[in-house]
């Protein structure tokens, strides 16, 4: 009896319960938005894959204008693909009716159409003095070339150009005289020259 016990006392001793095994707990950071609203942040949270903790501006300038529970109906009536440019434009919307709250977004379209206008107007006059400053040009090249064809002969030749200017009454008098007044000088030397050789 004596063994029996002592069996039953290993039997009981290797048939011990084991403990049960450790399971890792992974801590979530809340998003922007859960941490504002201070509510938990579940693990499908809507809102956030478009305001991470590290942004909360974001998620503060989107919901002082249109509201958490506005833009959590907004999100989950668009797919996916579609939910990151609609947050974007919430936030840009948001944030331009905050710096004018009467315009809002409208007001810096207005503007920057305005400022397109002008440039179009400028860029249109710019295009316009340049076929003026052209049509000018082409204008003058056009007078010259009548005026060149007006001085020539049609059957005058460029050389025959230049012995016509020689043989012009002007250019052979002042050919001449530049002659004469060479000989008076050259008969003046000799003249000097003459006692020195004497």
């Amino acid at each position: 009896m004596e063994s029996d016990t002592n069996t039953t006392f290993s039997h009981s001793s290797n048939t011990t319960p084991s403990s049960p095994p450790q399971q890792v707990q992974v801590v979530m950071i809340p998003c922007a938005a859960c941490k504002i609203l201070r509510r938990r942040c579940a693990e499908k949270c809507v809102l956030a894959p478009y305001f991470p903790p590290t942004e909360p501006a974001k998620f503060t300038t989107a919901h002082r204008v249109f509201g958490a529970s506005n833009i959590i109906k907004f999100l989950q009536e668009l797919p996916e693909s579609q939910r990151a440019d609609a947050v974007a434009s919430m936030v840009y919307e948001a944030g331009a009716r905050i710096r004018d709250p009467v315009y809002g977004c409208a007001g810096a379209i207005c503007h920057l159409q305005k400022q397109v206008n002008e440039l179009q107007a400028q860029l249109a006059k710019a295009q316009a003095e340049v076929v003026n400053m052209q049509f000018q040009q082409a204008n003058l090249v056009a007078l010259i070339c009548m005026e060149m064809a007006q001085t020539q002969t049609p059957q005058e030749s460029p050389q025959q150009s230049v012995d016509n200017f020689i043989s012009s009454p002007s250019h052979s008098s002042g050919y001449q005289n530049n002659l004469n007044f060479f000989e008076e000088n050259t008969n003046n030397l000799n003249s000097l020259w003459e006692p020195l050789w004497t």
